[in-house]
């Protein structure tokens, strides 16, 4: 008897998450948002070195320099905007008043290496003296064996 297995796909909408700036366009006189970086994961931002700008059309008018939060959806939509004030105000809360710094990751990721590899390093030695342990065990019981046979062939 043979399984049938059915799959069901569902649609699945991706909307992606930006740190964006609002900006006059003076020439169209109209609002836009320059894209500054690009949520790429849960809590990993990608920059985005390239000058990229979103016109949020007439009639809609924003804080010169305000930081906001973009979602746009697949198709480029802007489906939300908000102001990122408190996201920023949570980023400081969260990393820079514990002393969080790019420098502070990238020291305590070089010493989690260096523990990683000394674990390594007495884990193969552990192992290694096991071994040999093992090896003595056997070499013991032979002798005590040996021993045994020598004794009963002098009885």
């Amino acid at each position: 008897m043979g399984i049938i297995l059915i799959f069901i796909i569902l649609p699945f909408t991706f909307y992606m998450l930006y740190l964006a700036q609002v900006h006059k366009n003076e020439f169209l006189e109209q609002y836009q948002l320059r894209l500054l970086a690009r949520r790429e994961a849960e809590n990993f931002w990608a920059m985005i070195p390239e000058e990229a700008f979103i016109l949020l059309g007439k009639g809609n008018s924003m804080s010169e320099n305000l930081l906001v939060l973009l979602e746009l959806s697949p198709t480029g939509d802007i489906e939300r905007i908000e102001d990122a004030t408190h996201w920023v105000l949570d980023l400081v809360q969260t990393y820079l008043t514990t002393g969080i710094t790019p420098d502070f990751l990238s020291q305590e990721a070089e010493r989690a290496e260096q523990w990683r590899q000394t674990l390594t390093l007495q884990n193969q030695d552990l192992a290694r003296r096991s071994l040999e342990l093992e090896a003595r065990r056997e070499q013991i019981q032979a002798l005590e064996e040996s021993i045994k046979r020598d004794k009963n062939n002098q009885h």
